[in-house]
């Protein structure tokens, strides 16, 4: 059956009356654009394996990590967690990358690259690169890739192609559920192949202002024409389970060596990368979804580069010696448990961590009611331990329009909740005003993936709302089933992340665009309903995005537009409190004086290729 995901921009909007609906599964990863957990985003737990305990030898260097998630997929058009988006980034190129996920992108598989006067066509010489499986690279290659992107049944990302970044193509009616929809024709993309097989050219339907930020994303990865048979015209080098689990050909640094369930996977070197050669034989992964299992394999030292989970950090431990032009913090961290004293780096990262709210099943005064009781500041101080900096604004301040000032001068101008308070008498009070009281409280779902940080902060919250006629029950789901829940529609209040896919404020803003949060339709981008039903700026925050859609080029004047537009869905969000922002999380990790690692950036360490890691032992 045709995927309604995948319509174009334009019919998009006029099928919705002028606002684009919901276009995709929202990205569910911890880098990649995504939603996210900030501690163990997965599925159970899984106790910690030494490497001889997968039964897969490795030969030669290992480079050793830890995943707090399990992997999904080898598949980039697939791929929406973390755990399977950093394999991923080793294995396969893009035509552009985030050097060491600074948010700038620099050419990839693009050795060069021309753009038209009106910014509708980019021609992009491609560079001498082969596959792991000897083939050339070829811009051919590059339009068999996209189509899967925008055509394949496993696609999860086709909205990226069809609507974020526009390029040109064709739709079709069809018939779903008795209405007529228009959806993507297969293989009407505006892709050619140029002069000669190593010149792709890429028309876009309008211009977009971020599209080479668009395509360093692992979903616009090159794969060999044909290998997989998933959408028209090809039937497939091999079939998709083998190539989604056991055998990704990519054009990466490192070529795919093994992964096993729930448990480990590494990839290893690609002596014929075309680019700067790995400096480690393997990158080895383990999979360790608990908190303290993952703290105890890092510190009997199984892991040469991890994270720490909230409960085990000291930030009286972390001692910054420079902060870079990125705001990166360096310096080290120590002495830990085992007496070693590790290397440290804390980055402001493009993420926002939230509570949504169904606005169909918890009313205004309720929300606003989180609002006053909600103090950021306390949240980061107490319940994080300072590893990020509070939030009123769902877009991350420094791609804020104007910058972090401009973001700090209107939430001290303008944000209704008393930042950096908590106000249980202003929440009693709105709610006694809808008519709640101490014989008639509002009872309220929380759900809450597993997180002992996040079970803290919603322990203060219910206390808090508690005194203001509000009965909060706490319920905790494994990161996929939250998810599952959130699309049906049967979440009330929920706690997710998301971190940047572009370094722009519509990729976090398009989550509170109302048409795109109706569980009613098919892969809603968030889960909040809102409507003019139940929130006074729905129309606002509707109006304000589309006049994101409509001027979408990288111009000044355009930018203008989009930068208003911003601002106005932030203020209707405050008044309707779909999303309730909490922080914007500083990124750290840790590693051993064995490794040699530059940091990395502001776009989060799933960005990060790994080639020039060099090991000391």
């Amino acid at each position: 059956m045709p995927d309604t995901n995948k319509l174009s921009r334009r019919r998009f909007l006029k099928a919705t009356g002028g606002a684009a609906t919901a276009a995709a599964l929202a990205g569910c990863t911890g880098g990649d654009g995504e939603e996210t957990t900030t501690e163990s985003g997965g599925e159970g737990t899984t106790t910690a394996t030494t490497q001889e305990d997968t039964g897969t030898e490795l030969s030669g260097s290992v480079f050793n990590r830890i995943l707090s998630g399990t992997i999904t997929t080898m598949d980039p058009v697939a791929a929406t967690d973390t755990s399977s988006g950093i394999l991923i980034q080793q294995v396969f190129d893009c035509l552009m990358s985030y050097q060491n996920a600074l948010p700038t992108v620099e050419n990839e598989l693009a050795a060069d690259y021309t753009v038209s006067d009106d910014f509708t066509t980019y021609t992009f010489e491609l560079a001498d690169a082969t596959y792991h499986n000897g083939e050339q690279v070829t811009a051919s290659d590059f339009i068999y890739s996209w189509e899967r992107l925008a055509a394949s049944e496993n696609s999860r990302r086709a909205y990226f192609i069809l609507d974020s970044v526009g390029v040109e193509h064709e739709t079709e009616t069809v018939t779903q559920d008795g209405e007529e929809t228009e959806v993507y024709k297969p293989g009407s993309l505006g892709l050619e192949v140029g002069e000669t097989e190593t010149e792709l050219v890429v028309n876009l339907s309008e211009p977009f202002h971020d599209t080479l930020e668009m395509f360093a994303y692992t979903s616009f990865a090159a794969l060999p024409e044909g290998v997989l048979g998933d959408i028209e015209g090809h039937d497939g080098q091999m079939e998709y389970t083998e190539f989604a689990s056991n055998n990704p050909i990519g054009a990466g640094p490192f070529e795919f060596a093994f992964w096993e369930q729930g448990t480990a996977a590494a990839v290893s070197k690609y002596d014929d990368y075309y680019g700067q050669a790995a400096q480690v034989d393997n990158v080895r992964w383990q999979v360790i979804e608990d908190d303290t299992a993952r703290y105890n394999y890092a510190m009997n030292e199984n892991a040469d580069y991890f994270t720490l989970p909230t409960a085990q950090y000291d930030p009286g431990l972390a001692q910054v010696e420079s902060t870079d032009e990125y705001g990166r913090e360096i310096g080290t961290y120590g002495p830990v448990r085992n007496g070693k004293t590790l290397n440290y780096v804390g980055v402001p990262t493009l993420s926002i961590y939230y509570v949504g709210f169904n606005m169909n099943k918890v009313p205004k005064a309720v929300r606003q009611a989180f609002a006053y009781v909600l103090n950021q500041d306390q949240m980061v101080s107490e319940v994080f331990k300072g590893r990020g900096s509070a939030a009123e604004l769902f877009t991350p301040p420094t791609i804020f329009p104007g910058g972090a000032q401009a973001a700090s001068d209107l939430v001290s101008s303008d944000y209704p909740y008393s930042a950096g308070e908590t106000d249980i008498e202003a929440a009693r009070q709105v709610m006694e005003e809808a008519g709640y009281g101490p014989d008639n409280q509002f009872e309220v779902q929380w759900t809450q993936y597993n997180s002992n940080a996040w079970e803290e902060m919603a322990s203060i919250l219910r206390d808090q709302l508690a005194s203001a006629h509000v009965n909060m029950q706490i319920q905790k789901a494994d990161f996929s089933t939250l998810l599952e829940r959130g699309r049906n529609g049967q979440l009330e209040a929920y706690t997710l992340g998301w971190i940047a896919d572009w370094p722009a404020p519509d990729n976090f803003l398009q989550l509170m665009n109302p048409p795109q949060t109706d569980t009613s339709k098919q892969g809603p981008i968030s889960y909040v309903n809102w409507t003019s039903e139940n929130g006074d700026a729905a129309q606002q925050a509707t109006d304000a995005y589309q006049q994101v859609v409509n001027n979408p080029a990288p111009t000044d004047e355009a930018q203008q537009v989009r930068d208003e537009a911003y601002v106005n869905i932030e203020l209707a969000n405050w008044e309707d409190v779909a999303m309730l922002p909490i922080y914007n999380q500083k990124e750290e990790a840790f590693w051993y004086d064995t490794v040699e690692i530059e940091p990395f950036g502001g776009m989060g360490p799933s960005r990060q290729k790994l080639n020039n890691v060099t090991l000391n032992r």
